[in-house]
């Protein structure tokens, strides 16, 4: 029985999305193979590339037109949306959607500095006020600790 699609990108096909949205616009395998080389070890194969890609626009992650003797590709989907799906995906089957503990364990892995705390930290007042725009007399977020002072 052969195995069905993913339906989110591969991590070899997030890369060649990485790139395409990097770019701002279409790119053939070539293109691609050119940047893609620069840091894979050992080198990929035209072929490898081509073949990623072609199985990508059978997804619905890229489309294709011809551009002269080769085909260009470019991102179905723009970078926030798949972004935005694939964090969906994750939080749903590996966090059973519960958002504290995706974070508890992201703040874990990653071990952001004070500097990106604040901003996480104002990316959540943000929200909180949002949130509390669109619900009518809406509960604040409860705090678990104080907020620290810049000294």
């Amino acid at each position: 029985m052969a195995r069905p699609r993913a339906e989110q990108p591969t991590p070899a096909e997030l890369e060649i999305l990485k790139l395409l949205w990097e770019r701002n616009g279409p790119a053939t395998v070539r293109d691609l193979l050119e940047v893609v080389n620069q840091k894979a070890d050992p080198p990929r194969a035209y072929t490898s590339v081509m073949s990623l890609m072609n199985v990508m626009t059978e997804k619905g992650l890229l489309q294709r037109s011809p551009q002269g003797r080769a085909f260009v590709y470019e991102p179905v989907s723009p970078r926030e949306q798949t972004l935005r799906s694939l964090l969906s995906e994750t939080l749903e089957r590996a966090y059973s959607g519960s958002a504290s503990l995706l974070v508890a364990h992201l703040l874990d892995q990653s071990a952001p500095s004070a500097d990106e705390l604040d901003q996480i930290r104002s990316l959540l007042d943000g929200y909180e006020r949002r949130v509390g725009e669109t619900k009518e007399g809406g509960a604040p977020c409860k705090r678990s600790r104080p907020k620290r002072s810049k000294g």
